[in-house]
């Protein structure tokens, strides 16, 4: 224990030094982590920019809706259903242990859906897919140097590799978390049928559903629409080390894109509490 003790002590008489490196260190990360959500902020602005003055073409948007969307459809209807079933079984079998009085529990599990499961589970889903293919995708042109192509031919790379996956994002991921919002009260409601023997009549419920729930659930859609090709593409164009660093690119994304999902989960969510049930 000694001999370890002593490994982890700075050298004798360069106390002075050790600490004046781990301060530098740390100076370094943090004008990295400025660096890094300036860039992140000066895409998200180009972005926004582009998307009202850039170029129109409607074929790049369709192919990105088309992989964003139907190509992710199967995909989050496994898991949304599978999502409901183990949420729905869980909550029944806790309330069966203490009162055993089952009638409201498919108008509780409907609002909390739509309020916040059904957006927060769907777009950490297609984080894991979407992020990851426009990160992939943006990487491999990258380090291929094609994007550096298109800024000597005088395009934005923003304008053509992101505006077009940002408009599909938005459109695709609203649409399928309001798919994945009926298949997790779908599957619900037929685990409590099939186990608990609770009536569907009884089970869609939508008396504690109300515009607040709906307000605040599109919102959300919104904003993880908005997010996970923004910050996948800023993976994709700052990816460096050719094969490699696509891999690490990629896996960026999808870290990131999931706590930007959470993140402005926790944002819109303390909004939306005080400007609604405050």
């Amino acid at each position: 224990m000694s001999a370890q003790a002593d490994a982890m002590k700075p050298p004798k008489g360069g106390e002075a030094g050790w600490a004046r490196r781990r301060v530098e260190g740390l100076g370094a990360s943090v004008i990295d982590t400025a660096r890094a959500a300036r860039l992140l902020y000066s895409i998200f602005i180009r972005t926004l920019y582009y998307s009202v003055r850039g170029r129109r073409e409607k074929g790049a948007i369709l192919r990105a809706c088309y992989h964003i969307g139907n190509r992710s459809l199967f995909f989050l209807t496994a898991v949304m259903g599978f999502v409901g079933m183990i949420m729905v079984f869980h909550s029944c079998t806790q309330i069966n242990r203490i009162t055993g009085d089952l009638h409201l529990v498919g108008a509780t599990y409907l609002q909390l859906i739509v309020r916040d499961f059904a957006a927060s589970i769907g777009s950490m889903m297609l984080a894991t897919r979407v992020g990851a293919g426009i990160a992939a995708e943006i990487g491999s042109m990258v380090v291929t140097d094609q994007v550096d192509a298109l800024r000597m031919c005088a395009a934005e790379p923003v304008d053509y590799l992101i505006v077009p996956r940002f408009k599909a994002s938005v459109v695709m991921t609203t649409v399928l978390l309001v798919w994945g919002m009926f298949v997790l009260e779908i599957a619900g409601m037929l685990t409590a049928w099939g186990m608990f023997g609770v009536n569907p009549r009884i089970f869609w419920n939508i008396s504690m559903v109300d515009y607040r729930d709906l307000v605040t659930g599109l919102t959300k859609c919104l904003a993880f629409g908005a997010a996970i090709p923004i910050v996948s593409g800023y993976c994709g164009l700052t990816t460096f080390g050719g094969a490699e660093g696509v891999g690490w690119a990629t896996t960026r994304a999808v870290v990131w894109s999931c706590f930007a999902t959470i993140l402005l989960n926790f944002i819109i969510s303390t909004i939306t509490l005080y400007l609604f049930w405050a």
